[in-house]
């Protein structure tokens, strides 16, 4: 299963929703505002720095410049919208809100 994040989770509990019911194994992409979530020192990267340990975790490249954002959680993984349709591909969609 993907799971997709596009809310900051500074405003929305998307990300703790998600993080409490995907399965070992599954992955989850960060994309728009969701990519807050990985920045470094915050106080929501303790869950992305869990989430890495269970899940492959990316965060959409474009977003993360938009917004300025590079220092990021070691283990997350930088994905174009390329990798983006290649994930969609291989795995079924689940958007949280």
């Amino acid at each position: 299963m993907l799971h997709t994040i596009n809310k900051s989770p500074f405003q929305n509990s998307a990300l703790e929703n998600c993080l409490r019911l995907a399965r070992e194994g599954d992955v989850i992409l960060l994309l728009e505002d969701g990519v807050y979530a990985c920045v470094t020192g915050t106080i929501k990267s303790s869950l992305i720095e869990q989430a890495v340990r269970r899940h492959a975790v990316y965060a959409i490249e474009a977003d993360l410049k938009a917004r300025g954002l590079d220092n990021l959680v070691k283990e997350v993984r930088v994905a174009s919208y390329g990798d983006f349709v290649d994930l969609v591909e291989k795995h079924p969609v689940h958007a949280w809100l």
